[in-house]
């Protein structure tokens, strides 16, 4: 499969269906060094190191404003965490897969936070539960891949409960499991929820319900640009509210 410059950003073909070799990227485009050091290995040589000659102090000069490329791989952390994004947007996840088995021995870039949401994303579709919880629970992850790290961590449990109950779960077993197994603090800013919404969101639909309780269609989207919230979501809660208010109006009449 080739990624083309179009969806990767500033490079250009990545062929991730063969791992471990140099065809995993077929030219990098941008940089002039980025594209001869990603068709040849790179050359070592005395001329090249500091306190070298003139030519030396030259290509430190311009070197020093490029990312380093990875060690025996040809390319850097930015466009490895490029690939990553890609393929888990296009659900290529097989592929995905095979692209992190072919990364080298590297700290630096294992530890970085596309390739760790990556190998969650990669556990959590094969099965490999454990896994995916050591991923989610030893690492720091940004707030804004909390979401889709937290659907993968209560999928994953509620799964678990399934197969060990033998039924599918209901609203209360899929409460009961959420308590059981609460959100690491890696993936969570330790806001409590309630029906799924955060209470900084309640509290804006609510001060806002109070004011108008049919907001429309555009101050649907400003809320739920404002709450995180998805327009439907805004909408429902809206419905839902309206519904519960006029029930309480009649059981009182």
């Amino acid at each position: 499969m080739l990624i083309g410059s179009g969806t990767a950003g500033n490079f250009g073909s990545f062929n991730v269906d063969h791992p471990g070799g140099p065809s995993i990227i077929s030219g990098i485009q941008g940089s002039p060094h980025h594209a001869s050091t990603a068709s040849q290995p790179q050359q070592h040589s005395p001329g090249s190191s500091s306190g070298g000659g003139g030519g030396g102090s030259g290509g430190a000069g311009g070197g020093s404003a490029m990312t380093p490329l990875l060690p025996s791989f040809g390319f850097t952390q930015e466009q490895v965490a490029c690939v990553c994004e890609v393929l888990q947007q296009s659900g290529n996840i097989e592929r995905l897969g095979r692209f992190l088995w072919s990364l080298p021995s590297c700290d630096k870039l294992h530890k970085h936070e596309s390739v760790l949401k990556a190998k969650a994303i990669v556990a959590f579709h094969r099965g490999n539960f454990k896994e995916l919880y050591r991923l989610l629970e030893s690492n720091q992850f940004s707030a804004h891949n909390h979401p889709k790290l937290q659907a993968l961590w209560l999928k994953a449990h509620y799964v678990e409960a399934e197969k060990l109950r033998g039924r599918p779960l209901g609203a209360v077993g899929k409460y009961r499991v959420r308590r059981k197994f609460p959100l690491p603090r890696t993936i969570w800013d330790g806001e409590e929820t309630s029906y799924c919404f955060k209470e900084k969101s309640r509290m804006v639909l609510r001060e806002w319900y109070a004011s108008n309780p049919y907001p429309s269609p555009r101050e649907k989207r400003e809320l739920a640009e404002a709450t995180g919230l998805t327009t439907t979501q805004v909408s429902n809660w809206f419905k839902n509210r309206r519904q519960r208010d006029r029930a309480a109006e009649q059981k009182d009449g």
